[in-house]
């Protein structure tokens, strides 16, 4: 259950760090969700990730509708030498999701604490 409010609070971050900082502060966003509410490391990475992945993927889309689809056809022509504006969309938010998943993985172990796993005492024989 604590993984809906890391969600949110890793797209609300992200998306403020956007306008004030590099686009590589959502690393530093879910390394900080991660730190302050901890959950396991593969829980972590995918809440970092898909946050991001999610918010650059609506961002691309509304940008990309907006210019009318001009700017993503011709990058992605020069990039992946086909003329697919999804596409390209897809590619960026999966890179800014990957950078954002490895942040809140770092967080995460950073805060995490395995449980201990009980060690057997050899017994002691008597000859």
């Amino acid at each position: 259950m604590k993984s809906v409010p890391r969600f949110i609070l890793i797209i609300v971050l992200s998306y403020l760090g956007g306008y004030l900082f590099p686009w590589w502060t959502v690393a530093v966003a879910a390394f900080l969700v991660a730190v302050l509410i901890p959950l396991p490391p593969l829980r972590s990475f995918l809440n970092g990730f898909i946050a991001v992945f999610l918010l650059w993927l609506a961002l691309a889309f509304f940008k990309d509708i907006q210019n009318d689809h001009i700017l993503a056809n011709r990058m992605s022509e020069l990039i992946i030498k086909v003329k697919n504006p999804i596409l390209i969309g897809v590619i960026s938010a999966f890179i800014g999701g990957l950078v954002a998943g490895f942040g809140g993985l770092t967080g995460s172990y950073l805060r995490y604490k395995k449980k201990p796993v009980a060690v057997a005492k050899p017994v002691a024989t008597h000859a």
